[in-house]
């Protein structure tokens, strides 16, 4: 086995007195990678870990940065920075967007988060969105934490626009202009109010969420490689996955664009569709383009042929779908509308 990067680092002892040293390695030997992290300070067997083994850099690479982050958040530095693909903060420094973001999820008040979340569901119920859409956890962690009371202040809340503000100021400054607060604004007090170990640790904590749902992906995009080539149909893989049926259909739409041969699973899911009927798909998006596919299906059965639903209208969607994959890579790939 080929040692191909080796770094140490090292744990300064803390409040808890802790320190230690440990290394990390990463390893080749005819084309599997590993990636293998040693605490000398517990022993070798209970000491060793090993984050990767596999034959995919990429996976590989993910695996690395995000067990890098985990033990940088646990207070371990390396001796060769940059590892996380930018250099690691100064403690306590960084721009008042994270300052505040990081303030506002480690002092929101649970109760009026609550109240916010509450209202959240029920307008996103309303107007037919998804509740992110309206306004993600963070954001409203951030307005239970600062407790905004006039507009202008819930303006300095990171990621509140004018679009937010225009639909739902009124609304939000209703729920928390009921409630007290013990910081003002404008904000700028936040870098001086954190603790300097308290936001580095958040830092690190948000890469390692960046990082474990890059691999998430990765491993959830082999598996799925795995079943469509194990030839395994749509229902077989909405089953195994879990997913819902239009974000299975958009990860293939995505292998398809990465370059994978996804050809066997269309002609399988194709194979019970009339050829003269998946002419006509082909026509259509030929007459009137391929980018938005309602228009399609009205094209080929008639404007009342998305008035259905069950399980008929999801399988001629999907087969909408897998025949525009054909139709993109005959056009080198390029959606179009007419």
């Amino acid at each position: 086995m080929q040692v191909v990067f080796l770094n140490t680092f090292e744990k300064q002892g803390g409040e808890d007195g802790a320190a230690g040293e440990a290394q990390l390695s990463m390893c080749e030997q005819n084309g599997v990678w590993s990636v293998i992290w040693t605490d000398s300070t517990i022993g070798q067997a209970d000491g060793q870990q090993i984050w990767y083994e596999g034959g995919s850099w990429e996976e590989m690479m993910t695996a690395f940065r995000h067990g890098v982050a985990v033990q940088m958040g646990n207070g371990f530095s390396p001796l060769i920075d940059g590892m996380l693909e930018e250099r690691r903060s100064l403690e306590g420094t960084g721009t008042l967007y994270s300052l505040i973001q990081c303030y506002g999820e480690l002092n929101g008040d649970s109760e009026l988060y609550n109240a916010l979340r509450d209202w959240r569901r029920a307008k996103a119920v309303a107007i037919k969105k998804s509740a992110y859409l309206v306004a993600t956890n963070r954001m409203l962690w951030m307005i239970s934490a600062f407790v905004p009371h006039q507009p202008e202040e819930l303006l300095q809340i990171p990621g509140w626009g004018e679009s937010k503000q225009a639909a739902y100021c009124e609304e939000v400054l209703a729920i928390t202009g009921a409630s007290p607060r013990e910081t003002q604004f404008p904000l700028d007090w936040v870098a001086g109010a954190l603790d300097p170990k308290a936001y580095t640790k958040w830092v690190f904590k948000q890469k390692e969420n960046k990082f474990k749902a890059q691999l998430d992906r990765q491993i959830e995009k082999r598996e799925l490689l795995r079943a469509i080539a194990e030839g395994k149909t749509i229902d077989e893989l909405q089953a195994q996955t879990e997913l819902p049926r239009r974000d299975l259909l958009e990860r293939i739409e995505k292998l398809d664009t990465e370059g994978y041969d996804l050809e066997p699973l269309i002609e399988r899911e194709l194979a019970q569709m009339p050829e003269f009927e998946q002419q006509l798909v082909w026509e259509a998006m030929q007459a009137i383009g391929d980018r938005y596919l309602k228009p399609v299906l009205h094209q080929v059965y008639g404007e009342q042929a998305d008035q259905g639903k069950g399980k008929s209208l999801d399988v001629i969607y999907d087969r909408l779908r897998l025949i525009r994959l054909r139709y993109r890579r005959a056009n080198g790939g390029q959606d179009r509308v007419s």
